[in-house]
C-alpha cells in the first residue's frame, strides 16, 4: 500500500501519452477486453464494471456516441478527483480518448463541478496542448480516421447531478433530475445517443491499465474488488489528505495510516455511506463489504453521533431534487425525528417507525440519492444505541 504522504501516487509514474498510444495499438475489442479483464469497477461509488459498460456502448448502433467524464465531485468529504484533475489531467483525457476509441465515439465532455471553476483555465490548456501534439482532435496519433475531441461543461452546484442520468439531463439544458431506467445511458444517453459516463478516477485508472496491463491492476485488491483506490480522508485524524491504498484494506489499517486509531466511528462513502462503529473496524473497504466512492470521515470519541446524523440529513433535505416522494418527504421526516430525539421528545415506537421509513426509502426512491440518504441515520441508530436510547422519550406510565 502506498499512502500519499509516503510517496507519489501511481498516476505520477504513468506517461499519459504512452498509455494512449498503447491503447490505440490494440483493436477496439481488445481494449475493452483488457479493461474487462482488469476487473475495474466505477470509482465514483456505484461500482458498475467498467468493461461491461464500454462493451454495451460499443455494441450500440448509432451515428454518434459520447464519452462523459463525471467530475461533479459533490459527495461530502470527497476531494480526490479535484487532485487528479489538478495534477494529472492528461491521464484523465487519455482515458477518455481510449474510451472514445473503444466504443466508437468522436465527442467527449468533461462535466466539471461548479465549485471547480478555478481549474478550467489549466484544463483547457492541457486540452489544447494535446490537440497541438496530435493526441486529440482529428487523426489522433497518426491513426487515420480516428477523431475524438473533448469539451468542458460546467455543472450548476447540484448534488443530484452526480447521478449519471441527472448529469445527462443537465448537459441537455434541463433541470438535473434522474431518468427512469431502462433505457440506460449506454443505449439512450446524451440527446438519446449511446453514452458512457465514467468517474474521473475511473478514467485515469483505465489509462494506467493500458500502460501497465490488466494483470498489474489485478495484483492489488481482492478477487471481487480489484486494484488501487484513492481515498479522501478527513475528520478527527492526524494526517488527513488523499491516500492511494488497495481495495480490501480494513478500516482499522486505514486508521493506522492516517493517525486515527482513537476513532469511535468512521463514515465510509460520504453522507450517502455507512457509519462503521469501532466494533466493526475489522471490516474491509470493498464493493462486497463497505463500499465507497472515496470519502472517509473519521469521528473521534468526543463526537455526538446524533448530531452527525442530523448534519447529513440536513444536507439531503437541501439536495433532494424533489422528484420522488420517498426521498423528498422521507428525508424531512427523518430529520424531524432526529431533532425530536435531540429534544428528548421522540418515543421508542416513533423511532421504530422512522427506521421503517428509512428502509422503505432505500427500496422505493427513484435514484441512488434517495436510496442511500437514510444509510447514515439507520447505521447510527443501529450501532450507537447507547447514545440514542438515552434521548428516547419515555412513554407515560
Amino acid at each position: 500500500m502506498k499512502p500519499s504522504h509516503e510517496g507519489p501516487l501511481t498516476f505520477s509514474q504513468v506517461n499519459a501519452d504512452e498509455a494512449l498510444k498503447a491503447g490505440l495499438a490494440k483493436n477496439r475489442a481488445d481494449v475493452i477486453d483488457e479493461i474487462a479483464s482488469s476487473g475495474i469497477k466505477g470509482r465514483g461509488g456505484a461500482g458498475f464494471p467498467t468493461g461491461t459498460k464500454w462493451n454495451l456502448a460499443a455494441a450500440a448502433i448509432a451515428p454518434q456516441k459520447y464519452v462523459v467524464c463525471n467530475a461533479d465531485e459533490g459527495e461530502p468529504g470527497t476531494f480526490k478527483d479535484r487532485v487528479i484533475l489538478d495534477q494529472y489531467p492528461d491521464l484523465v483525457f487519455a482515458g477518455m480518448t481510449i474510451a472514445g476509441y473503444a466504443i466508437g465515439a468522436t465527442k467527449g465532455i468533461l462535466y466539471l463541478r461548479a465549485e471547480y471553476t478555478y481549474l478550467v483555465k489549466s484544463l483547457k490548456q492541457a486540452l489544447q496542448q494535446r490537440r497541438d501534439a496530435g493526441l486529440l482532435g482529428e487523426n489522433i496519433a497518426g491513426k487515420k480516421g480516428l477523431n475524438f475531441d473533448i469539451e468542458i461543461r460546467m455543472g450548476s452546484g447540484a448534488y443530484i447531478c452526480g447521478e449519471e442520468t441527472a448529469l445527462i439531463e443537465s448537459l441537455e439544458g434541463q433541470r438535473g433530475e434522474p431518468r427512469n431506467r431502462p433505457p440506460f445511458p449506454v443505449d439512450t444517453g446524451f440527446f438519446q445517443r449511446p453514452t458512457v459516463v465514467n468517474n474521473v478516477e475511473t478514467l485515469a485508472w483505465c489509462a494506467c491499465i493500458m500502460a501497465k496491463g490488466s494483470d498489474w491492476f489485478k495484483g492489488y485488491g481482492t478477487n471481487v474488488s480489484t486494484g488501487l483506490k484513492l481515498f479522501s480522508i478527513s475528520g478527527d485524524c492526524q494526517r488527513p489528505g488523499v491516500y492511494e491504498l488497495p481495495l480490501g484494506i480494513t478500516v482499522a489499517d486505514l486508521l493506522i495510516e492516517v493517525g486515527g486509531e482513537g476513532a469511535k466511528a468512521v463514515q465510509v462513502g460520504g453522507a450517502a455511506g455507512y457509519c462503521v462503529p469501532r466494533s466493526q473496524f475489522d471490516r474491509h473497504i470493498t464493493y462486497e463489504d463497505v463500499a465507497t466512492g472515496g470519502s472517509v470521515i473519521v469521528f473521534g470519541p468526543g463526537r455526538d453521533m446524533l448530531y452527525v446524523a442530523r448534519n447529513f440529513l440536513e444536507f439531503f433535505v437541501e439536495e433532494s431534487c424533489g422528484q420522488c416522494t420517498p426521498c423528498r418527504d422521507g428525508n424531512v421526516k427523518l430529520l424531524e425525528g432526529v431533532v425530536m430525539l435531540q429534544q428528548g421528545k421522540c418515543s421508542m415506537s416513533y423511532l421504530r417507525e422512522l427506521c421503517a421509513l428509512g428502509e422503505t426509502m432505500q427500496l422505493a426512491s427513484k435514484c441512488g440519492l434517495g436510496q442511500s440518504s437514510p444509510n447514515a441515520f439507520l447505521s447510527i441508530v443501529e450501532n450507537f444505541k447507547d447514545e440514542i436510547m438515552g434521548r428516547v422519550a419515555m412513554a407515560p406510565a
